[in-house]
C-alpha cells in the first residue's frame, strides 16, 4: 500500500520539473492532431508555446483574467519565487521566472490528478497563442 503525497507541500522546482513535460506532451499532441508531422516544423510551432517568453506571455494573460484560483496562483508563486540554480539562456531572469512559476502551477495540476483542469488551462493558453499568431499575421 502506497501512502498518498500531499504534493501541495513539494517546491516550486519540483512542480516546475514536472509541469514542463506535462505541458509540452499536451502542445506535442495538440500539434500533431492539427496535422503537423515534419520534425523541423513541429519544434519550430512547439516553440511558441513552450518558450520561456510564451508561457510568461500565458501567465501574465491567465493572471489579468482570472483565470486562476487562489490556490493555483499560490502554485504559480511558488515556482516563481523558487530559487534556482540554473540560468535563463534566451531570456531575462523575470521572464524565466514567471515562466517557471507557469510550468509550477501545471506541475501542482498534474500530481493532485486535476486532469480537467489541466486540460481546461493548456486549451485556454493554446488559444491564447493562436489567437496571438493570428493578430500577427493580421498586421504583415
Amino acid at each position: 500500500m502506497t501512502k498518498e503525497r500531499d504534493f501541495t507541500q513539494l517546491n516550486g522546482l519540483a512542480l516546475a520539473y514536472v509541469g514542463d513535460a506535462v505541458y509540452e506532451v499536451y502542445i506535442r499532441d495538440y500539434l500533431v492532431q492539427k496535422g503537423q508531422t515534419k520534425p523541423n516544423r513541429l519544434h519550430h510551432l512547439a516553440t511558441n508555446f513552450v518558450s520561456a517568453k510564451g508561457q510568461c506571455f500565458l501567465m501574465r494573460a491567465l493572471l489579468e483574467e482570472n483565470v486562476l484560483t487562489e490556490k493555483e496562483e499560490e502554485m504559480y508563486r511558488r515556482g516563481r519565487n523558487a530559487k534556482s540554480f540554473t540560468s535563463a539562456k534566451n531570456t531575462d531572469i523575470t521572464t524565466y521566472r514567471v515562466a517557471t512559476g507557469f510550468e509550477s502551477l501545471i506541475g501542482y495540476l498534474h500530481l493532485t490528478k486535476q486532469k480537467n483542469r489541466v486540460d481546461e488551462i493548456v486549451s485556454w493558453c493554446i488559444q491564447k497563442i493562436e489567437e496571438k499568431q493570428n493578430e500577427k499575421k493580421d498586421e504583415k
